[in-house]
């Protein structure tokens, strides 16, 4: 996305929601356990944001997520951050390369999402020396983390589009398609 993509309303969209989220799952939602676990929002944010804005800005929200997670939890100062950089730009590429449009893709994306974000911080985690047990007690955790957050996918990405919604660049490939069935000139119509 190029600079003269971005607009601030965009911009100041995000950062509001990501203040917004970080704060409430730090606040709200991790004190209210489901089946065992805390729900976790932050990768939620971060895959539809890269979901819906492209790699550059879903990269970029990544970071400042996982900086902000990082910071207010005060634990290791960029294991977050890494995580988050990779979820969110991974998740802008499928939006450029495949543009999924399914009614299914939130909860799939979610998932994935969610299984990157508690898989890596455990493995970055255990790389970096922390005295943890591996046992089937973390296998269980993830399990039902990346299940509870399934679950709260679909509301969390009709949240993240709605607060982005109005502010967000138009894809050119959907400009190119609709120009096509609109009349505009075909390719293989030019002579």
């Amino acid at each position: 996305m190029t600079g003269a993509g971005l607009s601030g309303t965009l911009l100041s969209r995000l950062a509001v929601l990501t203040v917004f989220v970080v704060f409430f799952q730090i606040g709200v939602v991790s004190e209210v356990p489901a089946f065992g676990v805390t729900v976790d929002l932050t990768p939620l944010v971060v895959v539809f944001v890269g979901l819906l804005c492209g790699s550059t800005l879903g990269a970029i929200s990544g970071f400042a997520v996982g900086l902000l997670v990082d910071l207010t939890l005060v634990q290791t100062l960029g294991v977050t951050s890494l995580i988050f950089t990779l979820i969110g730009y991974w998740a802008g590429r499928l939006r450029e390369l495949r543009d999924p449009q399914a009614g299914l893709t939130p909860l799939l994306v979610g998932a994935a999402a969610a299984a990157t974000a508690l898989i890596g911080y455990s493995l970055i985690e255990f790389m970096l020396g922390v005295d943890a047990p591996v046992s089937f007690q973390l296998l269980r955790q993830i399990v039902l983390g990346v299940l509870v957050d399934t679950i709260v996918a679909l509301p969390m990405w009709l949240l993240v589009r709605r607060a982005l919604e109005g502010a967000l660049p138009e894809d050119p490939r959907r400009r190119r398609r609709r120009a096509y069935t609109t009349g505009g000139l075909s390719p293989l119509t030019k002579a």
